[in-house]
């Protein structure tokens, strides 16, 4: 696979990323009052970036360097993001101490992307059942406490699981192609 290739699975994947994830976390958040919006969207930035990552481990399985390569870079796209953020808060303000204050929300993402990634282990394509049940936790996470409704109740009142299962689809059949 030659490093262009790389370069456009890559960008293919961290665009489905963020795509899902704005998708993902702007019905959570329309649909939960009082919702935390820093929550949900690094909590569904760390679970969609989880998921995809072990898709394109699957779908790149063929050659496990660039397997490796690829879904460590997907692995990352959180921080990338934060680093994007925090890069455009100092370029507005002038304040270098921004990135200073940030290392807190690396520690807070890491241990975010640690939950999924135990919960999404690597050589496992996460289908349906397993997006199920891990989606109930994620659902969990960025629920505030005390709603009536269970978080299973909610993600299938909100029919989240397909929009993730049909990114992480094309992203597996976008690896596999040659």
């Amino acid at each position: 696979m030659s490093a262009d290739r790389i370069a456009r699975f890559v960008t293919f994947a961290t665009i489905g990323i963020l795509n899902v994830t704005q998708h993902l976390a702007a019905a959570v958040l329309s649909s939960i009052e009082g919702a935390d919006s820093d929550l949900v969207a690094e909590e569904t930035l760390c679970l969609v970036s989880t998921a995809t990552s072990r898709a394109a481990g699957i779908g790149l399985a063929d050659d496990p360097e660039i397997a490796d390569v690829a879904s460590s870079a997907l692995l990352d796209v959180p921080f990338s993001f934060r680093d994007y953020l925090i890069g455009g808060e100092m370029l507005e303000s002038g304040d270098r101490a921004i990135s200073d204050a940030a290392e807190h929300v690396y520690a807070r993402l890491q241990r975010k992307r640690e939950f999924y990634s135990v919960h999404l282990p690597p050589n496992h394509f996460p289908g349906e059942r397993v997006l199920n049940e891990k989606m109930e936790l994620w659902m969990g996470r960025v629920s505030p406490p005390g709603l009536p409704e269970m978080p299973t109740v909610r993600l299938e009142k909100l029919q989240l699981v397909s929009p993730l299962l049909t990114h992480l689809k094309l992203v597996l059949a976008y690896g596999k192609k040659r």
